[in-house]
């Protein structure tokens, strides 16, 4: 096995351990995200993403708010739209 899929591999299993974990350091939201820490930082100083400072300097996040956050504004399918105004047709018709 060479370096370039040894190195694959420790991703892989970076992105299984951080699924598992239930809160977040900064450093795993980021990988967790794909978002750059001036990115992140940047978020968190505009209280545009819900996150936690217990101790004024530690930035930590509950993953389940984050993958909230980050599904929210969620655009639907051309089928989804469709199959919505059927249904909505069918229920009111007079």
């Amino acid at each position: 096995m060479n370096i370039l899929q040894i190195d694959e591999k420790l991703d892989k299993l970076l992105k299984l351990f951080l699924t598992r974990k239930k809160v977040l350091t900064f450093e795993e939201a980021c990988e967790y995200t794909s978002f750059s820490s001036s990115y992140m930082y940047k978020l968190t100083s505009g209280k545009k993403i819900p996150h936690s400072c217990p101790n004024g300097k530690i930035i930590f996040f509950d993953k389940e708010k984050l993958d909230s956050w980050l599904l929210q504004n969620e655009r639907k399918s051309t089928h989804e739209l469709d199959s919505k105004a059927l249904t909505y047709t069918h229920k009111n018709k007079r």
